[in-house]
């Protein structure tokens, strides 16, 4: 131990009272080196005086608010695992119960589904149909609106050019209605101005 000081470590074994076969070469290196027993004095002084200050301690809250405002970075599958495990039922029966319902959901479901895979001419013909009576909703939704907007001169252009003429009255509408949201808005910030300036 002649040949260099002390590590941190080393005099924190000191410090601390270690015993063991480690420590008696670190305590003849103090007996002949002033600098490194000094080290271990100022180490002790400090020591006390860390044990004579005020155990402090936090509120039982403490830790439940500083991990309030903690975010906590959560995987996905971690969320989905948490969230099945709380519509998992806590007692055995209900838990029976939920897997029979869940069995038979599921035969229902790839019944279901097969019958429907075996009938694709059907399914066809009745997303064909809800397309079509979505797109007359829709047409004639636009429609009324337009001939109460602008006028029938209006709704006979649109019903005389077809899609097209829908299209360019939907954007006309838009745009008409983008102008007077601009408008009323440029008046409330005027009327605003007015009154705070007065």
């Amino acid at each position: 131990m002649k040949h260099r000081h002390l590590l941190p470590n080393e005099i924190d074994l000191l410090v601390d009272g270690e015993v063991g076969f480690g420590v008696a070469p670190l305590r003849a290196h103090l007996r002949e080196c002033a600098e490194c027993e000094a080290k271990v004095d100022e180490a002790r002084e400090v020591a006390i005086a860390l044990e004579e200050l005020p155990h402090l301690a936090p509120s039982t809250l403490f830790s439940e608010r500083v991990m309030s405002q903690v975010q906590v970075f959560e995987p996905w599958h971690v969320a989905a695992r948490d969230s099945l495990a709380r519509l998992v039922p806590r007692s055995a029966p209900a838990r029976a119960a939920a897997a029979v319902f869940g069995s038979g959901a599921a035969i229902v479901l790839a019944s279901l589904s097969i019958w429907i895979a075996g009938r694709l001419d059907i399914l066809a013909f009745l997303s064909g149909t809800a397309v079509q009576r979505g797109r007359e909703v829709i047409t004639s939704l636009v429609e009324g609106v337009i001939g109460t907007a602008f006028g029938p001169a209006a709704l006979s252009f649109v019903r005389g050019t077809g899609s097209v003429g829908l299209i360019i009255a939907t954007l006309a509408l838009g745009g008409a209605a983008g102008i007077a949201v601009m408008g009323v808005r440029r008046l409330a910030t005027a009327s605003s101005r007015r009154a705070g300036g007065s």
